[in-house]
């Protein structure tokens, strides 16, 4: 009997264990499919993104293109196995919740996996290109662009973290109020002070350029508006289940 709180542990670890040595296998064979593929989505992201004023990429080191695809292929093989990825994990955090918080993880999974995409996709196709059509306004005979691949890609990156994370915006401030930790009237009341920090993080998270910064900063206002009208929606359901349940428990104690 001593031993079976240790042997509980050694069992959730080996689990665990098994879970990430799945997630890596998986990851690693999509991880060749990655490197076909990369050349395909750096063409076309310099013909989306790129106006003839800024002409091709290049790069300034022997090895930098090469680098370069390694990177992409394997942001590439994470973003093809993290449906797998995700079910794994699920399977292994489900037998340890109850009925009304799988329900909530469920639901907070989705919409956060939906909005981090969602947020990547607004960069790669209407940030980027609006980025680069105002970066290239200040290309004349005396000031040519000469843009690197890797700085390119290197801001393609940070812009699609920056806006699948801001993106978050709604399920945090959901997930908040369903949780008891703030309330829609706290919200609204301090709405100006949140306004402050999108601001801040947009400029945090984006290039030092007003454009970029708006273009994160006001979607993000209006996904927390959104947050806001689908937190007072379901506030003060998980309260009531929490009680229900606690008091299946101490009925059966």
């Amino acid at each position: 009997m001593i031993d079976a709180p240790e042997n509980t542990l050694l069992g959730h670890l080996e689990a665990l264990r098994g879970v990430v040595l799945r997630c890596l296998a998986v990851t690693a064979l999509l991880f060749p499919v990655g490197y076909v593929v990369s050349p395909l989505v750096i063409t076309g992201l310099v013909r989306w993104c790129l106006p003839p004023t800024l002409g091709g990429l290049h790069f300034f080191s022997p090895l930098e293109a090469f680098v370069v695809q390694l990177k992409l292929a394997l942001l590439l093989a994470l973003a093809a196995a993290y449906p797998w990825n995700l079910v794994q994990l699920w399977r292994f955090l489900v037998p340890a919740l109850h009925e009304h918080e799988r329900c909530l993880l469920r639901r907070w999974v989705a919409m956060a996996s939906l909005l981090f995409f969602a947020g990547v996709i607004f960069s790669a196709l209407l940030v980027l290109p609006l980025l680069m059509q105002f970066s290239s306004q200040f290309a004349g005979e005396q000031l040519r662009p000469m843009l690197g691949l890797a700085q390119f890609l290197g801001l393609a990156g940070w812009l699609s973290l920056g806006f699948g994370l801001m993106f978050q915006t709604p399920v945090l401030a959901a997930a908040a109020v369903q949780l008891g930790l703030v309330s829609c009237a706290d919200l609204r009341r301090h709405r100006p002070i949140v306004m402050t920090v999108i601001l801040i993080v947009a400029a945090i998270l984006t290039p030092p350029d007003v454009v970029s910064q708006l273009l994160l900063a006001i979607p993000t206002w209006l996904l927390f508006e959104l947050g806001l009208f689908w937190a007072s929606r379901q506030e003060g359901k998980v309260p009531s289940a929490t009680v229900v349940v606690c008091e299946d428990a101490d009925g059966r104690g």
